[in-house]
């Protein structure tokens, strides 16, 4: 007689392990969802624009294949064919470099993201601004493992109560003994299922926490006064150097002081723009928030200004490294002449600011492999003589260039020491 409670056993193990590793290694196969998301996901959405351009439809905006596989593997070298489609998009973006994929993508692999990106749903027009737009689109598939590990665990008990309810029919029509079930709260074998179930999902949770802990992506406080982004740096094109000045001579861009506010608004008391409104709806009284800069300042309109009776503005902070990482904001935007969007996402574009990326290692270390170092005109990087030698002769490739990890931008010590 097959032995009912073994094939049950076995196919409950079996399935448990399946959704092991589904759980714990989701991304394994390296499709085009996966090459998007790992790729492609920080600065593009299918269907919104972000920090680049919406990818719906991109090949029908390229005459060409072969030359949108051109861009997408070294956008800098192919500015330089003087393709007029290439060069208004590079402009339309504020001249924010693509990251060079060029030896890190394959043809096949941008094909599979390419397909990948025609597969995905367009959204409801209405919600393409969402800033929760790409997560929708995308997906956390995490709540349907959830889902899947639940009903597969319910299967395997009503299998269990089958076998046993089976074995004992076959019992009595062999005339054997009847023996007492087990109470379930005392059966071994339900309670080892119970205990493994949970420690498979305990641990991808506390996996998947540890991972996340004391990142903070998307995190958008609200402030002691409404600043808009949208409005200063946006709309009147205010350099954010002007307000940052510490980006180019040091480790911190610097808050600017109430003195830097009052520079403008000594003489610009009531706001006249376009409507402000928040994310959730909630329109602001800009001349209201100009006022509460007043309050700081110690300022009345008409009034001589004693600079000596403003107090600072307590502002909340939002990109916050962890004390054991040393990252020096002029390295990176004086002498590494990296562009502000490419970590703090469309500033220009933002009312109250938000992190617009996770700041982990991992991300920092992708973008230093497939970065160039802007050696021309860059008086910081002449002690690599070596390089400027190579590429001058043609040793290196001037279209490949040099990434910041051949400088040694991935050692360990770099940043933590």
């Amino acid at each position: 007689m097959i032995s009912f409670r073994r094939i049950a056993k076995a196919s409950f193990v079996s399935a448990l392990l399946l959704m092991g590793s589904v759980l714990l290694n989701p991304a394994s196969a390296q499709d085009g969802k996966t090459l998007f998301n790992t790729n492609c996901a920080s600065c593009h959405k299918v269907h919104a624009k972000s920090t680049g351009p919406a990818l719906a439809g991109v090949e029908d905006r390229w005459p060409d294949k072969a030359k949108l596989h051109a861009w997408i593997k070294n956008s800098q070298a192919f500015l330089k064919t003087g393709d007029k489609y290439a060069n208004d998009l590079y402009n339309e973006y504020n001249k924010v470099a693509m990251n060079k994929f060029e030896g890190i993508l394959d043809e096949k692999q941008i094909d599979d993201i390419l397909a990948y990106i025609k597969t995905v749903p367009a959204v409801d027009p209405k919600k393409v601004d969402s800033p929760d737009t790409g997560a929708a689109a995308e997906g956390d598939h995490s709540l349907l493992f959830g889902i899947l590990t639940l009903i597969l665990a319910v299967v395997s008990l009503i299998l269990l109560q089958v076998n046993s309810n089976l074995k004992k029919l076959a019992d009595d029509r062999e005339g054997q003994p009847a023996v007492e079930p087990v109470a379930f709260w005392k059966n071994k074998s339900y309670i080892a299922m119970v205990t493994v179930v949970l420690f498979v999902i305990g641990g991808y949770l506390t996996s998947k926490g540890a991972m996340a802990l004391g990142r903070s992506k998307d995190y958008q406080p609200e402030q002691p006064i409404y600043y808009s982004h949208k409005v200063h740096a946006g709309i009147n094109q205010i350099n954010c150097q002007y307000c940052h000045t510490g980006v180019y001579q040091g480790k911190q861009a610097t808050i600017p002081s109430v003195n830097v506010c009052m520079n403008c608004h000594m003489g610009i008391n009531e706001y006249k723009g376009e409507p402000i409104v928040t994310e959730d709806g909630k329109e602001i009284n800009g001349t209201a928030e100009i006022q509460k800069l007043y309050k700081y300042a110690g300022f009345e309109p008409g009034k001589p200004w004693d600079p000596s009776k403003a107090k600072p503005i307590e502002w909340v902070r939002i990109h916050n490294l962890p004390d054991h990482v040393y990252f020096n904001h002029s390295q990176h935007v004086k002498a590494g002449q990296v562009a502000c969007q490419t970590c703090h996402g469309e500033i220009q574009k933002m009312g109250e600011v938000k992190q617009f990326a996770d700041l982990s290692m991992g991300w920092c270390i992708n973008c230093h492999r497939t970065t160039q170092v802007q050696f021309k005109d860059n008086g910081f990087y002449s002690i690599y003589e070596k390089y400027h030698q190579d590429l001058k002769s043609g040793k290196i490739d001037s279209t490949k260039g040099i990434t910041v990890e051949k400088i040694g931008g991935t050692e360990c010590q770099k940043c933590h020491y």
